[in-house]
């Protein structure tokens, strides 16, 4: 199958396009930079192409033909709030930019990457009728986003329904938790977690932006993949939705610390609650319910915490051995 990746330079690029060149797909991987140094092994074709530059963006499709694309390209939550003007270029028009050039070129299918931070606090849904957010949060509450990241996922959400609706394109995609893996951080308020493993691998100690009783939905990388790659070529007959939430676990931050510290004794972490970004943190679900996802499409996460503990401190390891540069802070 012919796939082509938006924002492939990312923290979910390098190992989707593994995955998908080692089951034998034909794979163009796209982003505004060139491709990494960290991706350099990844196989399939590079491409440069900037989402917001509608003709270049058009023209890419329709020299590419891909029956399935992945839009990963977005500009995160942090990030976003420094930068709202980006994060709506990137994020609102972009998948605009994608959707119709996906439509004019005949693509089949079209993947798209939401996130928790879609939901916001919901007027009388806390405790004592407070605003805030069922727990777990289910597929369908209103969508409050307090972030420009989360109010261009909405749009991006809505938008896919609607081309699937009106043109029978077959979009549809999954909200990701907080994703960890062997890669430095890009710009997301989940960043406190990923750094509590590079930072206690390459200094042994992290002060954290986040409060230590901070829960949201986290998820390993494999796992994210994998769901990506299972709802990519799920029956569409069994889905009864375009957008679903998946989740995998909800640590508290100190019980990642914890854990970190069992693989590493010694590593120390504080906490120092830096207020924007914990503010966002505040705002988003504590726990994902996915049973929708785990009936249509047997989605099943295969990490937890502990799981995910043994498995990435090697891999950060290696990682900071790769590139010297890492391992000053």
């Amino acid at each position: 199958m012919k796939v082509l990746l938006t924002g492939a330079g990312g923290q979910i690029g390098h190992d989707l396009i593994g995955a998908l060149v080692a089951a034998g797909h034909q794979v163009v991987a796209t982003d505004v930079q060139p491709r990494p140094a960290s991706h350099a092994n990844a196989g399939g074709a590079w491409a440069q192409l900037d989402v917001t530059d509608a003709a270049a963006t058009e023209s890419a499709f329709m020299e590419h033909r891909p029956q399935l694309v992945f839009h990963l390209a977005a500009i995160l939550s942090a990030r976003g709030e420094r930068e709202p003007g980006l994060a709506y270029a990137v994020n609102q028009t972009g998948t605009w930019n994608v959707l119709e050039a996906a439509r004019k070129a005949g693509t089949e299918r079209l993947i798209f990457t939401s996130t928790i931070a879609v939901f916001g606090p919901v007027p009388g849904q806390g405790p004592g009728g407070t605003p805030g957010l069922p727990d777990p949060t289910p597929d369908d509450v209103p969508l409050l986003p307090s972030t420009m990241y989360g109010v261009t996922k909405v749009s991006g959400e809505l938008l896919c329904a609607y081309y699937a609706k009106k043109y029978n394109l077959d979009c549809r995609g999954v909200r990701f938790p907080g994703l960890i893996s062997a890669a430095m951080p890009g710009g997301g308020s989940s960043d406190y977690a990923l750094f509590m493993y590079v930072d206690g691998v390459r200094v042994g100690r992290y002060e954290s932006f986040a409060r230590a009783d901070t829960r949201i939905p986290l998820m390993y990388m494999p796992d994210g993949v994998r769901a990506l790659l299972t709802l990519a070529m799920a029956d569409r007959a069994r889905l009864t939705r375009c957008i679903y939430n998946i989740a995998a676990f909800s640590p508290r931050a100190d019980e990642i610390a914890a854990s970190v510290t069992r693989a590493l004794p010694g590593a120390k972490f504080t906490y120092v609650p830096e207020p924007v970004r914990q503010s966002i943190l505040d705002s988003w679900p504590r726990a994902l319910d996915d049973q929708t996802a785990r009936r249509d499409w047997d989605w099943q996460p295969e990490y937890d915490l502990e799981a995910m503990t043994t498995d990435l401190i090697p891999k950060v390891r290696a990682m900071l051995a790769r590139d010297p540069s890492l391992k000053a802070h």
